[in-house]
């Protein structure tokens, strides 16, 4: 009998119970991963790394660039389930530390974004020059020397905001479109940088001639014209010397900072609007070309008229124009130019030293020029050969 007992089904109640509990269960696992799986969703979305402010300068760079359809984790996060879940992890702790407000700031990567990131998309094998064409850039030979990609691209995405150092607390709420469109508009931090290249291929001992890197035809056609080699291209207007600058600088022995500007970040931020047309900053033709050492390879050689045996004694009426004669000389006392030390002052040297005012007989007001009443004492055709009698 009691073997019979044991083998009754149970009870209505009894399996009432039972399906409730095993419907629960499932409804659990089911909203369990449900959840779990839009969570994972949501939260892989370049969206949500913007919810936290310490990202808002990361999420907006990465809108303005040109890989703003390229999700972050594509990018940020490596291939398996292992390394997703790894950063999911590590999402946690980023967001217990923004909660608790413990987050170091500026954001820095702990590791460079391996080349098999760039490698989804990017086809190095065909990667032989530039879109545009103009810079030959064989990409697989540099792979096979262990060049990252990163060396030369790291500001494609984000302009390189952590190393401006304009990353901190204090600017978050400044963050939206408009800013992250000016700091990714400054090309210098988001191109590769020809100071790169030109270091590396020093260190690495490879050619740092033009032709080494660009095609013939990046050589502009009034610069192969006969009249521009013969003097023309000392007729440039002031504003063009910027565009000079792009090739000439480095061709240049020594180093010099005549177009330092302000940051478009910093006009914007100052202003509301960026002005990216770029001034030579009040620089002359004159001024570059003294300081510019690849002008001296030319300019420093004696020109013919210098040659003649008269020249000593008649150089002050060879030329009606005498502005030529600054391009590689000077009329102060010192001078900087790397093209000659030979200044006006060299021969002719003024006989108003410095704080003259003060043991001159009479006295003379700081804001005195030369007029007649300087000729009761001084020779007229004396003071004339400096001064415009006025």
């Amino acid at each position: 009998m009691e073997e019979e007992r044991n083998e009754l089904p149970a009870p209505p109640k009894t399996r009432y119970k039972l399906f409730k509990y095993a419907t629960m269960v499932v409804l659990f696992l089911a909203v369990f991963f449900g959840l779990g799986y839009f969570g994972l969703e949501a939260t892989s979305t370049s969206e949500f790394c913007s919810s936290c402010h310490e990202m808002k300068p990361q999420y907006y760079t990465w809108k303005a660039s040109s890989h703003s359809e390229v999700e972050c984790d594509s990018c940020h996060i490596q291939p398996g389930v292992e390394n997703y879940a790894k950063a999911k992890g590590e999402g946690i702790l980023e967001l217990y530390k923004n909660q608790t407000d413990n987050y170091l700031a500026p954001i820095k990567m702990p590791k460079l974004i391996p080349d098999s990131a760039c490698e989804k998309c990017h086809n190095l094998a065909t990667r032989d020059v530039t879109a545009s064409g103009d810079i030959i850039i064989p990409h697989m030979k540099h792979k096979k020397e262990r060049i990252k990609c990163t060396e030369c691209h790291s500001g494609v995405a984000h302009g390189k905001i952590s190393d401006r150092k304009v990353t901190y607390k204090s600017d978050y709420g400044k963050w939206d479109e408009k800013l992250g469109v000016a700091f990714m508009s400054d090309k210098k931090y988001t191109s590769p940088d020809m100071d790169t290249c030109m270091e590396c291929h020093k260190a690495r001992k490879v050619s740092v001639e033009c032709k080494t890197c660009h095609e013939t035809t990046m050589v502009p056609k009034n610069h192969k014209t006969e009249e521009f080699k013969a003097g023309s291209h000392g007729k440039i207007q002031s504003s063009d010397l910027k565009k000079c600058e792009q090739c000439h600088s480095y061709m240049s022995k020594e180093s010099y900072d005549l177009f330092k500007e302000e940051p478009v970040y910093s006009q914007f931020l100052e202003k509301g609007s960026t002005d990216t047309s770029g001034t030579s900053n009040g620089l002359t033709v004159t001024q570059y070309a003294k300081t510019n050492t690849f002008c001296k390879d030319c300019h420093g050689k004696k020109p013919e008229s210098h040659k003649i045996s008269s020249f000593m004694t008649r150089h002050g009426t060879l030329s009606k124009d005498t502005q030529k004669c600054f391009t590689c000389h000077d009329n102060r006392i010192t001078s900087d130019s790397p093209v000659t030390r030979v200044q006006c002052a060299s021969c002719h040297p003024s006989s108003h030293k410095d704080n003259w005012r003060k043991g001159h007989p009479i006295e003379v007001p700081q804001n005195q020029k030369f007029d007649k009443t300087c000729l009761k004492c001084h020779v007229e055709k004396t003071c004339t050969k400096c001064h415009k009698n006025n």
